[in-house]
């Protein structure tokens, strides 16, 4: 128990870089040191302000639009994934495509492939106008309707209610998505579950440390960029379990120094998309503020590895020319 002049810091672990989206910067950074600048990417690799700004220096050029790339150029779609029209586009326009979506978001996809196939209705679990919600959907638009949380499902229309399966954007709060599970399933008590977990292994396991430290803490910071929904949601996860107050900021600077008046213990986290060297920042501004016993607080071991797309890899492999 930490005394009463302690300032102390609960570090959550595991925080920070999820499989996904270690292996989209990589994807990034290995095609510019493979082909040279510029290579250019389809909206966000990541939602997170620093890495964009830092790719961007290494030579990477962002585009929201496939025809905004030249021809034969090599163009990456972004790790929330795209729709099947997507690469019909870039296939007419003559690009070289690497695709970086995470295979968590690719199963989800291959779910309402399938599902739509078997003519359900398929009831998406999601934020309106997310990359990732308009990505699942384009796979199969005629059966896919977005529900966007608890307050939606009475929106909720279906053709054959002994037919309808729910599927869920990866990054969302998962007792916001089991709220909505439950209301639909009032509405509709024989709706199916996807095959397994649609939620990230990354985005439970942030919200499961968030949640043992919450109580404890005064204040939460959460590190990562605000169209970031993983961790969005971990600050409204902080506040749900207990803390008095929690903010998401992007660098230590942002820190109103307001929020650390009469405060003893401060909760440290990163979302899924937020590199380490942004929680490092925050750690050293802490301690300048006298907050000098720091305690990591694990709840999980992760050790979930994703390989590079297939395309990048076999350019990788292949011998360069003299």
């Amino acid at each position: 128990m930490a005394s009463s002049s302690t300032r102390r810091v609960l570090l959550a672990k595991p925080r920070g870089y999820c499989a996904g989206v270690d292996r989209a910067v990589q994807t990034v950074e290995k095609a510019l040191e493979q082909y040279g600048a510029p290579v250019y990417v389809r909206k966000q690799i990541v939602h997170n302000v620093h890495v964009v700004k830092t790719l961007e220096g290494l030579g990477a050029i962002f585009v929201n639009e496939n025809d905004e790339v030249p021809e034969d150029a090599i163009v990456v779609f972004s790790a929330h994934g795209v729709a099947p029209i997507v690469h019909e586009e870039a296939a007419r326009l003559n690009l070289r495509t690497i695709d970086a979506t995470c295979p968590l978001v690719t199963k989800v996809h291959r779910e309402a492939v399938r599902f739509a196939k078997d003519d359900y209705d398929i009831l998406l679990i999601g934020h309106q106008g997310h990359p990732e919600v308009i990505g699942t959907t384009g796979e199969a638009p005629a059966h896919i309707q977005l529900v966007d949380g608890p307050k939606d499902v009475a929106n909720v229309t279906v053709r054959d209610p002994e037919k309808i399966v729910w599927l869920s954007q990866t990054t969302l709060s998962v007792d916001e998505t089991n709220e909505t599970v439950d209301a639909l399933r009032e509405r509709f008590p024989s709706l199916q579950s996807p095959p397994s977990d649609d939620i990230c292994y990354a985005t439970q396991n942030r919200q499961a440390a968030i949640r043992e430290i919450a109580a404890e803490a005064d204040l939460v910071l959460v590190v990562g960029s605000r169209n970031s929904s993983n961790s969005v949601r971990m600050v409204e996860v902080a506040k749900d379990y207990g803390a008095k107050d929690a903010h998401l900021v992007d660098y230590a600077d942002q820190i109103d120094p307001a929020w650390l008046e009469g405060v003893r213990t401060v909760g440290v986290s990163s979302g899924a998309s937020a590199p380490e060297i942004l929680v490092r920042g925050v750690m050293d501004y802490l301690a300048s503020q006298g907050f000098d016993d720091v305690q990591e607080v694990e709840t999980v071991k992760e050790h979930m590895i994703f390989g590079l797309p297939r395309e990048l890899r076999q350019d990788l492999r292949a011998p360069r020319p003299s």
